[in-house]
């Protein structure tokens, strides 16, 4: 197993006010921005990609959305976490006609293919995890979100 992932408390946000979809991504996008892991083109590719290929996952509770983008936005890799205070709208990643409330979004940005995909298999442990999502859900701060996915991924 590889070396646990460090989050960074500068790209999580705990009750994220959002109008939508794109507004979600868009808050999202610029924190990995203004933290200097990802150039300005990431947050536009960000949008345009969830347009064309939704990330929207169905679970029992908490919808989850992992959006991410083309590695060559990306300037050092890290996982943006944002838990939504009211649930917005995903495209289904499985069915683009079906909507899908989502409260928690894991924006990646990878800047290696291989480690894309190892990621995206590691937080599908997570999405599993009911009951880490819903204590993600109810944290009351960023502290509490680092300490519940702390050493949850490895890579």
């Amino acid at each position: 197993m590889g070396k646990c992932f460090e989050f960074d408390e500068k790209v999580i946000a705990v009750g994220l006010v959002v109008r939508d979809r794109e507004d979600a991504l868009r808050q999202i996008a610029q924190m990995l921005h203004k933290a200097g892991y990802v150039q300005d083109t990431y947050t536009e590719a960000i949008i345009r990609r969830e347009r064309a290929f939704p990330t929207g996952l169905p679970t029992e509770e908490n919808g989850v959305a992992i959006p991410h983008t083309d590695i060559c936005h990306v300037i050092a890799p890290m996982i943006a976490v944002g838990i939504l205070k009211t649930p917005v709208d995903f495209q289904n990643m499985g069915d683009i006609e079906d909507a899908i409330p989502i409260k928690i979004i894991f924006m990646l940005a990878m800047n290696n293919c291989d480690n894309q995909v190892r990621l995206l298999s590691e937080l599908m442990q997570i999405i599993q995890d009911q009951y880490l999502l819903k204590k993600l859900c109810v944290a009351q701060s960023i502290a509490d979100i680092g300490r519940l996915l702390k050493d949850k991924i490895h890579f």
